[in-house]
């Protein structure tokens, strides 16, 4: 019974699929129905009140249709019975909570100065704390493969965190990620950031002049591990010093 209703548009509306599912009839019928009206009054036609789409379904596209307070209340009136009543009462509500929210942008109107003032400043507060947060998401989202670390600083740099690539070496090595050792693994994933998922070991090979080949271990962020440090930047409002 979630999202009975729903904005699109800038209006408060339903669909007919779920109206079906709502008053658990199929959805055909209710396509029917909807026509019969449509074709029944053309004041009906012209009021738009009713908005036809198209659903997917097993790869197939099915159509469907939009309608706003206007257009259900036409429609349900044939709908009869105890439950029916009862789900009418449900979407009456909805509608007059999203048309509510639409109306005041989702937030309460304030009757005095104080609660402007209140609300003024609760709103900043929230964008400021949500603004990072989105735009660091928004980051890793794009980001379904392994990345180096050097694209990992990018991106932190990118958005607000001081850093580069040596520099977020050095803080991934100074807190436990990274091998700090000097040798053969110097810049490894350490136990823990495999245990945890954050790295993924990429090896290659070459021959030096010598004729010895030589095989390189290079450390990769995986989608899990950008996630997790981007978190760590962010919880904090990190600043990787040099």
């Amino acid at each position: 019974m979630n999202d009975l209703v729903i904005m699109k548009d800038q209006q408060a509306v339903t669909s007919s699929l779920q109206v079906a599912e709502t008053f658990n009839k199929e959805h055909k019928n209710i396509i029917r129905d909807i026509e019969h009206l449509l074709e029944s009054d053309s004041s009906v036609l012209s009021s738009q009140i009713f908005l036809k789409s198209t659903h997917e379904n097993r790869g197939k596209q099915y159509p469907m249709y939009y309608m706003n307070r206007d257009g259900f209340t036409l429609l349900a009136m044939g709908f009869t019975g105890k439950k029916a009543l009862r789900f009418k009462m449900q979407y009456i509500e909805a509608f007059n909570k999203m048309e509510e929210q639409i109306k005041t942008g989702g937030f309460k109107i304030p009757s005095t100065m104080a609660e402007a003032l209140r609300l003024a400043a609760d709103q900043q507060e929230q964008l400021e704390v949500m603004k990072p947060k989105a735009i660091f998401a928004d980051s890793v989202a794009t980001s379904h493969t392994t990345i180096l670390v050097g694209d990992l600083a990018k991106i932190i740099k990118g958005n607000g965190v001081d850093t580069g690539a040596r520099r977020l070496f050095q803080w991934m090595r100074d807190n436990g990620y990274l091998i700090k050792r000097k040798g053969a693994d110097y810049n490894s994933p350490t136990q823990k950031s495999m245990d945890l998922g954050l790295f993924k070991i990429k090896e290659s090979s070459h021959v030096n002049s010598d004729g010895v080949t030589v095989v390189t271990k290079t450390p990769k962020v995986t989608g899990k591990g950008q996630q997790y440090f981007i978190n760590k930047f962010l919880e904090n409002n990190s600043v990787i010093s040099r």
